[in-house]
């Protein structure tokens, strides 16, 4: 494994899913500003393509010793002359506000910034073995504003607490019992194909009664519930031929073709 195969992450789109994988395997997919710059721009561009459905995030670990999805933010970027210190907190943001359905395939270990990718996705599996460790208090930093609060929504207070305050790493099975996997896969195979099973899952469903009620229930975790605008939403897939067609696939005992309208 090479320094000359490290890039900026690498885009695959198929059939309404696209992949994003980070591609810094010799520095343990380590971030750096060209890396956000990248992901800030792609997810606006998948964001205004209504053929995405589902995005799925995942590293590249092949010929590490042990997998590591990322080591966060690479640390060397905190010194450099045009250091921007609220670019990486964009990321996430970005991340967590996406239309399509955001799926993180944790296949390895992730650190410090990078856990707020993982927090910041809709839906999250993981790989047997694998741990996430927020190092922030260990190296003299509060972290930002909405991280701490994804932090307290996926983790819980005491799970957060837990996270800052001892700064010690959570295995992918107490991320499990917490809630915050929906599954743990024992090996690379099994990873996959429940990476695969959790994406067909997502991308078989009414995308525009998908993509509504994700931005209702974001909107009642994050305390900005507007009944009015819920009301619409629900008027709106009500009203829509994806549930018309739904209604009549039932009826027929097929599956739906949803167009997202």
């Amino acid at each position: 494994m090479s320094d000359t195969a490290s890039s900026t992450p690498l885009l695959r789109l198929a059939d309404g899913v696209a992949t994003l994988t980070l591609n810094r395997p010799a520095h343990r997919n380590r971030l750096e500003d060209e890396d956000l710059r990248f992901l800030l721009q792609t997810f606006a561009q998948l964001d205004a393509d209504p053929a995405v459905r589902v995005l799925v995030l995942r590293a590249h670990t092949a010929g590490q010793p042990r997998p590591v999805f990322s080591a966060g933010y690479h640390i060397g970027g905190f010194d450099g002359a045009d250091h921007d210190p609220q670019l990486f907190e964009k990321i996430p943001d970005a991340l967590a506000a996406l239309r399509p359905v955001t799926i993180c395939a944790l296949n390895g270990s992730v650190y410090g910034g990078a856990t707020d990718l993982v927090l910041a996705c809709d839906l999250r599996i993981g790989l047997a073995g694998t741990e996430l460790r927020m190092p922030a208090t260990a190296l003299g930093l509060h972290y930002y504003p909405s991280g701490l609060q994804r932090y307290v929504a996926r983790l819980g207070i005491n799970g957060a607490k837990r996270a800052f305050l001892t700064a010690r790493p959570f295995a992918a099975e107490q991320l499990l019992h917490m809630g915050c996997l929906e599954a743990l896969a024992p090996d690379g195979q099994a990873f996959e194909q429940a990476l695969e099973h959790l994406v067909a899952d997502v991308a078989q469903l009414a995308p525009l009664a998908v993509q509504a009620t994700k931005q209702s229930l974001d909107e009642i975790a994050g305390g900005r519930m507007d009944l009015p605008a819920m009301r619409a939403r629900e008027a709106l897939t009500a009203a829509s031929a994806d549930f018309a067609e739904g209604r009549a696939a039932f009826l027929a005992r097929r599956r739906p073709q949803f167009q997202g309208r």
